[in-house]
């Protein structure tokens, strides 16, 4: 059958790595491409392509609408299931389907799936009783080879971080299992933008008075709570008016503006200071029937300003928005990429979209923060290498007046290591540049490991062995603000300092191959925080390097005859105690 429309060639290599990745394996794969970058024509193509039966899921009915479109541009005919589009075919090759209305429908599918589409995957989470899992389970019941594909621009969610576990390029984003195994497939936004596909975003710092939404509280999801922010809001109205009339001073030469609130009664005062005739709000409790008017007069230019509260954030696509104003807080950094994505599309006489954020939310729109949190306003990224494989890892740390890497906070490797087996799958280094000991076969773990992975023998608590070390009388603990080396002939002396002058000691006899091996276990490893691992063979290297050994965090000595004998050494301790030097 011939297409009606070609693919670009990033989409072909999107549908080409998806070929490829499900004739070696079931596992469930993600593709990351922008908003705007044409999902909807990948799923098309791929839809096109199958032989089988297969599902394509959405949340709202505008994608499930969207996606359906682009299928029949084919010259194809495909089924949709969608209470919002008063429709429920099932017997069609390619069902186009909301997920509420098949979650709530989940017996009629009864018949076996090759492969199940999710757009926007990053709604699915880790679990089974959610609407996606339950789907994901009942057609894995009838076909246990099923394959799930997602399709995403923001690949992460509040709470749970990146949802697959290894990226394509040879990473690792998580050692926790995801509801998607791997991305097979990633489009940067730079690449969209610097080839013309997309609008070039235009980032600008509020000049009149912004909110200050800092002392909010979050909810356990990482929201915050309507009353709160109207409260806070009651305080703003002067504000409120300022920014509102900055917007339509900077929108004169606009074509199309969103305005996103951050609760209804804000988005209805906000309304009240824009002009009656060009503007829209629509909110949660609007009407199907006004909401579709108003956004198809929105589309249409009979109106500028559309206001609106987290109801426009996906499957909105109106090309010609091109000033975007964000008046709320979100802590999402998905949701706030979501919210700038929909004035990124391409229209005639278009050449930018101008992006105000009056919210101080402050995210790097090319290269969120995910993961880990920022330890400290004063750390970046750094790149750090594994001296076991040679991975560029990029971590939180801190760098000095040469851009070399002084600390960072980096834990494992995150590099994947390419089997010499075709068919078996990449695994993660093991060089941990941080890590527990296990005191019953001295294998390396993660520092908040309470099980060794070696042995599966339990691995004592740091703040246990700190608490039962205080009980005693004769046991003495530290908190070590740094260490030292004295050399005695064959022997050489650690020194522990702590933070109040007390002093413990412990001296390693070089001419002893097991007491040398020993400091290395616990130094060697530790140099420079890991970056730069030594195998010392005699004292003066180890002197050599005395500055870039690192000092455990707490040292625990117990009280011999004459003299104080180091018991443990806990290093990158965290938890409840307050280490040296810290408030």
């Amino acid at each position: 059958m011939t297409k009606s429309f070609s693919l670009r060639p990033y989409q072909q290599e999107a549908v080409d790595a998806t070929l490829n990745h499900f004739r070696k394996t079931d596992d469930p794969a993600v593709i990351v491409l922008p908003t705007g970058a044409g999902k909807s024509l990948v799923i098309a193509e791929l839809a096109r392509l199958a032989r089988k039966k297969i599902m394509v899921l959405a949340h709202v009915k505008e994608l499930v609408e969207q996606n359906h479109a682009k299928y029949e541009g084919y010259g194809l005919e495909g089924g949709i299931f969608a209470a919002g589009l008063n429709r429920k075919e099932i017997e069609k090759q390619v069902t186009f389907a909301s997920v509420q209305s098949v979650a709530a429908n989940i017996d009629l599918f009864n018949n076996e799936y090759s492969l199940l589409i999710v757009d926007e995957c990053h709604r699915v989470n880790d679990d089974e009783d959610s609407q996606y899992g339950r789907i994901i389970s009942k057609l894995q019941e009838i076909n246990p080879n099923l394959k799930v594909l997602g399709l995403t621009a923001t690949p992460y969610r509040m709470g749970m971080g990146w949802i697959y576990q290894q990226h394509y390029r040879g990473f690792v984003r998580s050692e926790q299992e995801k509801p998607f195994r791997n991305c097979i497939y990633e489009l940067p936004l730079s690449y969209m933008i610097s080839r013309n596909y997309l609008t070039p975003p235009e980032m600008e710092d509020a000049a009149v008075a912004q909110y200050d939404f800092s002392a909010l509280d979050q909810t356990a999801f990482g929201t915050y709570a309507e009353k709160d922010i109207n409260n806070l809001l009651t305080k703003y109205n002067r504000v409120t008016r300022a920014i509102i009339e900055q917007v339509i001073e900077r929108a004169q030469d606009r074509q199309g503006v969103m305005i996103f609130a951050a609760t209804v009664d804000h988005a209805k005062e906000i309304s009240t200071y824009l002009p009656e005739d060009e503007t829209a709000l629509i909110t949660g409790s609007s009407t199907s029937e006004d909401r579709d008017r108003l956004i198809s007069d929105f589309k249409l230019k009979k109106i500028k300003y559309l206001v609106n509260v987290s109801v426009l954030t996906t499957g909105f696509d109106a090309p010609h928005v091109d000033l975007i104003a964000i008046l709320r807080p979100t802590e999402s950094v998905s949701l706030y990429q979501q919210i700038v994505g929909r004035g990124l599309r391409l229209a005639p006489g278009k050449k930018d979209c101008l992006v105000i954020d009056y919210a101080g939310n402050n995210y790097n729109l090319h290269h969120p923060e995910v993961g880990e949190k920022r330890p400290s306003p004063d750390s970046e990224p750094v790149q750090v290498f594994c001296p076991a494989c040679g991975f560029a890892n990029i971590f939180w740390g801190k760098t000095d007046s040469d851009g070399k890497v002084i600390e960072h906070h980096g834990r494992r490797c995150k590099g994947l290591l390419e089997s010499d087996e075709s068919d078996t799958p990449s695994e993660q280094c093991d060089f941990r540049f941080r890590f527990k000991e296990c005191p019953h076969c001295n294998a390396e773990n993660d520092i908040a490991a309470r099980k060794c992975h070696q042995c599966n023998k339990a691995i004592i608590d740091p703040d246990d062995q700190l608490k039962d070390a205080l009980k005693l009388k004769d046991a003495m603990v530290i908190r070590c603000a740094g260490l030292s080396l004295i050399q005695n002939q064959s022997k050489l002396q650690v020194i522990y300092h702590g933070e109040e002058g007390e002093e413990l000691k412990e001296s390693f006899d070089f001419a002893k191959p097991a007491q040398l091996k020993r400091f290395n276990e616990i130094f060697g490893r530790r140099v420079a925080n890991s970056q730069a691992p030594q195998n010392f063979s005699n004292i003066e290297e180890a002197i050599a390097y005395e500055s870039l050994l690192v000092a455990p965090d707490f040292v625990i000595g117990r009280e011999q005859k004459h003299y104080w004998r180091v018991q443990e050494r806990i290093f990158d301790y965290q938890g409840r105690y307050r280490k040296a030097n810290q408030l």
